[in-house]
């Protein structure tokens, strides 16, 4: 799998700003809506805070992966956030967050979730990654970071 199937520079916000977990979800949600035809913000909330109880997608070093199956989402989407202050997120390291991929998936597409999962998370656990991507100070910036660095 490959960050420029699933991301494109619409779906992008850099330094966005970080208030709480709750409130920088439903700001995502919203702008997926905005973005990605046939989706709704309230439906994109609901699933990413009802996967938020199951456990945080805080994966650590101040990442997360919020991620839900969702009706009406007719292929994989991907977000990419940079946020301007770091926020709690309930991370297993405890670390507050500052980068965050939402994913959403088709209902039906539980395998392909699983292997977008582990693909971003093998990605955000490389170091020279999640530096390129703190480092963008546009949206433009961001999107050619993580889909340049893919490409090395």
């Amino acid at each position: 799998m490959r960050l420029e199937n699933i991301l494109n520079p619409n779906l992008i916000l850099c330094q966005s700003p970080g208030v709480s977990k709750k409130r920088t979800l439903e700001s995502i949600a919203r702008f997926l809506a905005v973005n990605v035809s046939g989706l709704d913000a309230e439906d994109i909330f609901m699933r990413l805070i009802q996967r938020e109880r199951l456990g945080s997608t805080g994966i650590g070093n101040g990442i997360a992966i919020p991620h839900c199956r969702i009706p009406n989402c007719q292929e994989v989407v991907g977000a990419l956030v940079s946020l301007d202050n770091p926020i709690d997120f309930e991370a297993i390291d405890d670390n507050p967050v500052d980068l965050i991929f939402v994913l959403l998936v088709p209902e039906e597409s539980f395998n392909k979730h699983l292997e977008t999962l582990a693909t971003l998370a093998g990605l955000f656990n490389q170091e020279a990654f999640c530096q390129g991507l703190r480092h963008a100070s546009s949206q433009q910036e961001l999107f050619k970071a993580a889909i340049e660095y893919q490409g090395s």
